[in-house]
């Protein structure tokens, strides 16, 4: 056995230091093997070293076979990687009870559920084990994660509550599913949001630099209203500024354009879910709405599904969400000139990407409409969903709409 001194000891263990994996046990193996008989013993009394490290080495040396560091192996997994689909699942149960600040004044949103009250969802409604499942801590910061934050009690509460509100919710949970587990459905929510005043006038929020605006917000004769159409599953934002009135005309127009140009990407979609607002220009009684509605199914060969949220409740439309990431973006800023509002809405970000701006300067005349005969005609080509009988019977025909396509005959 080899005496070894304090400087060859500080050697030994300051090289072995700099080595990782194979190399350092072979250095090992090769020094204890220097120190002779009781060479293994003297090197963990003396040295600090493993003996099982050093035989493991000993036996690299001999065989010549390296032994793979797994590292990345152990531990225990993430939880996403034991369950992949855990978070989908995760959003799916929250998107539903989800809404917007009503006031615009964050960019969170606010659910209604707690972790734990997820955690108890996952296994009634996705069918996981309680064993399997992470705590609610766990599942709690995945929330946060995911953008779901908790909030105090907002005055966000409807002013009105119709019969066959629930009824709504619970068929337009059913519609959106089936269009989440069907490749041949494509889910599109639309609406407009306010019309944005153009003008040198103060919309809140702080900016760096010295911002001045008017003291009194005067009437001013410019202005554009934000359209948009948003996919919820792939996060894309599709924004339409219109410097004339957003009529029924407009939104098929700007649908009509947006399929045109992204119908190459979605080869297998058969049918478009439109999730909306029942609001005047596009509701499905709207004449005019509809007959356009009719006419673009028959030219583009599609099935078209309206599916409408109940009045007072469009705030858990998809859509609304993007509206309040618009306006943190450019509140604190002058919205002086029409091109103004189009880079700042170019210019924010959706889920880390820039939303598809246009400007729509096309005048569009008000107040169009069928005659009675003409729109009995084009309820001939609709099909409204028929009465649900859930505490009596509730007509859900308004809400739920199939235009169908209908291949023509040709003779020969």
């Amino acid at each position: 056995m080899i005496e070894l001194t304090d400087s060859t000891k500080t050697l030994f263990r300051e090289t072995a230091k700099q080595l990782k994996g194979s190399e350092r046990r072979r250095y090992i193996a090769q020094t204890v093997k220097e120190l002779g008989k009781g060479g293994q013993r003297q090197a963990q009394r003396e040295l600090g070293w493993d003996r099982n490290l050093i035989r493991k080495g000993k036996r690299e040396v001999e065989s010549g076979i390296i032994c793979v560091d797994a590292f990345k192996l152990r531990g225990r997994k993430s939880t996403e990687e034991r369950l992949p689909n855990l978070l989908t699942d995760i959003k799916n149960l929250v998107d539903g009870q989800s809404q917007t600040d009503p006031k615009f004044q964050t960019n969170r949103l606010y659910t209604r559920l707690s972790a734990a009250e997820v955690r108890r969802q996952l296994i009634e409604q996705k069918g996981y084990s309680s064993a399997e499942l992470p705590s609610a801590e766990t599942i709690r910061t995945r929330l946060n994660r995911l953008g779901y934050f908790p909030s105090k009690v907002g005055k966000t509460k409807p002013q009105k509550k119709i019969a066959m509100t629930d009824a709504i919710f619970d068929q337009l949970a059913l519609e959106n599913e089936k269009a989440q587990k069907d490749p041949t459905i494509l889910r599109l929510s639309l609406d407009a949001k306010a019309s944005v005043k153009v003008g040198n006038f103060a919309r809140g929020g702080k900016n760096r630099v010295d911002t001045q605006a008017c003291d009194h917000d005067f009437k001013t004769s410019s202005g554009v209203t934000p359209y948009g159409i948003f996919l919820p599953e792939l996060d894309e934002l599709f924004l339409y500024f219109a410097t004339s009135k957003v009529t029924s005309d407009f939104i098929m127009d700007m649908l009509e354009a947006w399929w045109l140009e992204n119908r190459h990407r979605f080869s297998l979609v058969k049918t478009l879910l439109l999730n909306q607002d029942n609001g005047p220009e596009n509701h499905s009684r709207r004449t005019q709405f509809m007959q356009r509605v009719v006419d673009f199914a028959q030219i583009d060969k599609l099935n078209v599904r309206l599916a409408y949220y109940p009045p007072y409740h469009s705030k858990y439309n998809p859509i609304e969400r993007t509206w309040g990431i618009l306006e943190n973006h450019w509140n604190g800023s002058i919205l002086d000139e029409i091109a103004t509002v189009v880079n700042f809405a170019q210019s924010m970000t959706w889920k880390g990407v820039h939303p598809v701006v246009k400007l729509v300067t096309q005048t569009y005349k008000t107040g169009v409409k069928l005659t009675k005969l003409a729109m009995a005609e084009v309820e001939n080509q609709i099909q409204r969903m028929t009465c649900l009988e859930v505490d009596g019977k509730l007509d859900l025909g308004k809400w739920f709409v199939d235009i169908l396509y209908v291949p023509t005959l040709k003779l020969e």
